[in-house]
């Protein structure tokens, strides 16, 4: 079967300037610990295809795809909001894009990529390897997302080996395959405007334009100039990016670091490092420890965002783009967030429409969460059962008192609910706020159990994170708050 997959090369199509041609190192006597079926099935192959020695020595960077063109990419990117200079794939291959279908059974080309895969020209002093226990974080994150509803690259399987790679203490590589549509971010158009080659800029923007935006970019024609043309590309990047960023708020959720090559031109979320989801909620909470100085910090993310396109869309003015003129199209995204912002929240609350008040209404609900580092996920859930039971959400609180204020101003907003049951809302709110995230200890957990080759962990948790709104007998266990230990663990850049 997998001799018969239609498989494409489009970024290879690009001028050799954009990537490096190069064979992989492989891992050794590699074992595949997991594989995702939704992922796998979205790719036309099956759990035979999967168990076959072809499928383990392509994933485990042995051998190439058939009819496949392995590459690493080239891009720049301003990192912790400094000039980086040229970064690129330093341990990730392209193998080339398989023909599938999305998630509505339509027709889709998805790009496989391997991350650990070994050294690339792009390296720099890294040794082109990922470790087990960011390997798995990966591949659970990027279920938990798509289970979530918020865009992201997603992970077809997990392979390990008892290679050696030396980070803070000796540990063993594994690669973690990630598939999407496309892996192009901010960093690639950056790259060729500090490279001042207005031809590979010009050229990133027709492949991008040509392959994923073609039913929403006009051409460059009689009617449209290629003003035309940037203007509503960069209207779309900074339409998804500010749906990504109330997407990301919605849910508790920290990337931990939003360098600009770690943002995808597709909207989708890109590159899970120290990412996390809060438990202990804080308005200010920093999951990368590294980022000493608070800069991706969860309430920091939607400027960052901003910043970013910044950015992103003033590489345009290489190629005459106006600059008043894409100001002007950035002034819109504060707009399109705080909306989308909105309505995901005026659905977690139970409500039906926005009204004004309502940003006093969530402020608060906020400050309640910190003044009490409650949980995050927990207090949207429990909040829904309010009218049958106070005791669930109560239990997160060691002083009510100003849980219960805002509770009064709660249910007073509740009666603008025009012909609303009680049962109704809470229905409504359990489809939008998840009994399940993926927990920095259940990650760890799976880790461990993953690094005793048992698999189970994860097995268990894709179950529960590819349908998180919906409660599973016998998996109660998963939807804790942190115990003690987990209550401590910290991640960081280091992979």
């Amino acid at each position: 079967m997998l001799s018969n997959l239609q498989v494409s090369n489009r970024f290879a199509s690009l001028s050799p300037a954009f990537y490096t041609r190069l064979r992989m190192q492989g891992l050794t006597d590699p074992t595949l610990l997991h594989v995702n079926p939704d992922v796998l099935a979205s790719l036309g192959l099956t759990m035979e295809d999967a168990r076959s020695p072809a499928f383990l020595s392509i994933m485990s960077g042995n051998a190439d795809l058939p009819g496949g063109v392995t590459l690493s990419a080239v891009y720049s990117g301003h990192q912790f909001g400094v000039w980086a200079g040229q970064l690129g794939d330093g341990r990730a291959h392209l193998l080339g894009a398989i023909s599938g279908t999305d998630d509505n059974g339509k027709p889709a080309d998805w790009e496989i990529q391997l991350k650990g895969s070994g050294r690339t020209p792009y390296s720099r002093m890294g040794d082109g390897r990922a470790v087990l226990r960011s390997s798995v974080r990966e591949y659970l994150a990027s279920a938990a997302m798509t289970g979530l509803g918020i865009p992201t690259t997603q992970a077809l399987c997990l392979v390990a080996s008892d290679d050696p790679v030396y980070r803070e203490t000796v540990e063993t590589a594994a690669i973690v395959a990630r598939v999407a549509p496309s892996f192009v971010r901010f960093g690639s158009f950056e790259h060729w405007y500090a490279a001042k080659d207005a031809a590979r800029l010009r050229e990133l923007l027709d492949y991008v334009i040509s392959n994923f935006f073609a039913d929403q970019v006009p051409a460059v024609d009689s009617e449209h100039t290629l003003n035309d043309v940037i203007e509503r590309f960069v209207d779309i990047v900074i339409e998804r990016t500010a749906t990504l960023m109330a997407g990301w708020q919605s849910v508790g959720f920290n990337h931990g670091v939003m360098n600009t090559d770690n943002m995808s031109v597709l909207g989708l979320t890109l590159d899970y490092g120290p990412y996390g989801f809060m438990d202990a909620f804080r308005i200010n909470h920093v999951c990368n420890h590294t980022d000493t100085q608070g800069r991706y910090a969860w309430n920091a993310q939607p400027s960052v965002g901003l910043w970013n396109l910044y950015r992103f869309a003033n590489c345009f003015v290489a190629l005459g783009a106006e600059p008043d003129r894409l100001k002007a199209r950035l002034e819109r995204y504060e707009g399109l967030f705080i909306s989308a912002y909105r309505d995901r929240m005026i659905a977690k609350l139970g409500l039906q429409a926005w009204q004004e008040g309502d940003d006093d209404l969530i402020d608060g609900w906020w400050r309640v969460l910190h003044d009490q580092s409650a949980d995050f996920t927990l207090s949207f859930r429990y909040l829904a059962q309010i009218d049958v039971d106070e005791s669930p959400l109560r239990s997160l609180f060691t002083d009510t008192t100003r849980l219960e204020q805002w509770l009064a101003s709660y249910r007073k907003r509740l009666q603008d609910n025009e012909n609303d049951s009680a049962q109704a809302r809470a229905g409504r709110m359990d489809q939008v706020n998840p009994l399940y995230v993926l927990r920095n200890y259940l990650a760890e957990e799976a880790i461990q159990a993953a690094a005793k080759g048992d698999m189970s962990v994860t097995d268990s948790l894709l179950q529960v994170l590819r349908d998180p709104y919906t409660a599973k007998a016998g998996m109660e266990h998963f939807a804790e708050p942190p115990p003690d230990w987990g209550r401590e663990l910290e991640v960081s850049c280091s992979s």
